[in-house]
């Protein structure tokens, strides 16, 4: 099969690998200058992802043009693309605005009668200040679009909403020339999960799965908002959740064409679940702790979702636990730290097939045969492991990371110690797990 991939700085690099190590012709376009080295010396790139057109139109049904993420357009940008007879997977427009969108977001969800944590949009920083100055308690910082990273939204911690207030203007301040929309959220205690699947434009592929994210950047959820340091992962007894949650989406996701993977967070206590915010594409590095569970290759999975020529894909049963690998500049950019790339990248070792299975290289590429770090992020890799159980899994992950050497290399060490801990008992409690409300082809 041919794969062209389309994005900002190759964010679905260990994919691409495996597409490649399978024997399929991949072609990468990176748009990000800064991003170029990444991947350089193992996957193809091209300068201009357009030009490469005809060359998956020659592959007929055995093409397909992966988007990696959600800016500029890009998701009207698929649509327009499916109009034309190309295979694409990724997102579409109204994936993008669930994201970018977070006040749409959240109307979508109301309108389908989830319980939704109250927001409030705003345009101006003045009108912000006054209904927090009006209204203390605990807000959730959120700005819309795609110009905003992760660490640009902030949790309120005090009940008079003083740091809120704080935040926003120190962020406003430094970001005078960016879209200024963003929201409050009204602060729901609980725990902190996500559920996700793939669509093919007009139903969900079984299984989904359920994941649990670390997003600050040192262990005990301390420091910077960095998107993800690891998650655990699993397709077993998802199903329950699944119906309760994103599968009451399909609907509008068929009406607009969807075809890609969405993921919706949430919070989930004794009251019930509270949707947070969609994910409408590949999740990074969502993607690559998936990838040992599913026992499907990605070519498969990827000509099914092209062709709805089946209602599912095979999984392997257990937890995965990824860990994200990062050197600096991480959790900035090389745009805002002066950081050197092209550093060493080694194993302590050989390394056998399970090991290969789960070392999924991010900003990493060749340079005179040998591999070094590379990349806008400092965002090197993720490792994984699989078991029976969360500690399993854990053990045969960070057994596998102690053996990955690199400059500065930095890693939380406690990825799944609270849910093993507490928090997946307390779900299982709540009766949200289960594998009775199985999917059904639409």
């Amino acid at each position: 099969m041919r794969f062209l991939g389309v994005g900002d700085s190759c964010d679905l690099g260990a994919l691409y690998l495996r597409l490649v190590e399978d024997g399929h012709e991949v072609k990468v376009s990176i748009a990000e200058p800064l991003a170029r080295g990444t991947l350089a010396g193992l996957v193809p790139q091209t300068p201009d992802w357009r030009a490469e057109l005809d060359w998956i139109r020659a592959a007929g049904d055995q093409g397909i043009v992966l988007f990696e993420n959600v800016a500029d357009g890009r998701g009207a940008l698929q649509d327009r693309l499916r109009r034309d007879g190309l295979q694409v997977i990724g997102g579409s427009a109204f994936g993008d605005r669930l994201e970018n969108d977070r006040a749409f977001g959240q109307g979508v969800l109301a309108d389908l009668g989830f319980p939704t944590a109250r927001v409030w949009e705003f345009e101006r920083q003045a009108d912000a200040e006054r209904f927090l100055a009006g209204n203390p308690g605990r807000y959730v910082l959120k700005f819309n679009g795609p110009g905003f990273a992760s660490s640009d939204n902030y949790v309120g911690r005090l009940e008079d909403g003083r740091d809120v207030r704080a935040v926003l203007s120190a962020k406003l301040r430094r970001r005078a020339d960016a879209p200024s929309s963003f929201i409050l959220m009204e602060h729901v205690d609980g725990i902190e999960m996500g559920v996700g699947a793939y669509f093919d434009g007009e139903r969900f592929l079984d299984p989904p799965c359920l994941d649990w994210e670390h997003k600050r950047f040192f262990p005990g959820d301390q420091g910077e908002l960095t998107g993800e340091m690891g998650t655990v992962v699993t397709c077993d007894r998802s199903r329950r959740f699944f119906g309760r949650t994103l599968a009451r989406m399909a609907p509008l996701l068929a009406e607009h064409a969807h075809v890609g993977y969405i993921n919706l967070n949430t919070i989930v206590n004794e009251r019930g679940i509270w949707p947070l915010e969609f994910c409408g594409r590949f999740g990074y590095p969502g993607f690559a702790i998936l990838d040992p569970l599913q026992e499907t290759s990605w070519a498969e999975l990827f000509r099914i979702m092209a062709l709805r020529s089946a209602p599912g894909f095979k999984t392997r049963p257990g937890f995965s636990v990824g860990i994200v690998l990062t050197t600096p500049p991480f959790p900035y950019t090389r745009k805002d730290v002066a950081e050197a790339a092209g550093l060493p990248v080694l194993f302590e070792g050989p390394l056998d097939d399970e090991d290969r299975a789960n070392l999924h290289y991010g900003e990493v590429g060749l340079e005179g045969g040998e591999l070094v770090t590379s990349g806008l992020y400092g965002w090197t890799m993720v490792v994984t492991g699989v078991g029976p159980s969360i500690a399993a899994a854990k053990a045969k992950a960070y057994r596998l990371a102690g053996r990955v050497f690199a400059p500065n290399l930095r890693y939380r060490q406690d990825i799944g110690d609270k849910l093993a801990a507490g928090d997946y008992a307390r779900l299982e409690a709540l009766g949200m797990l289960g594998d009775e409300a199985a999917l059904r082809p639409a």
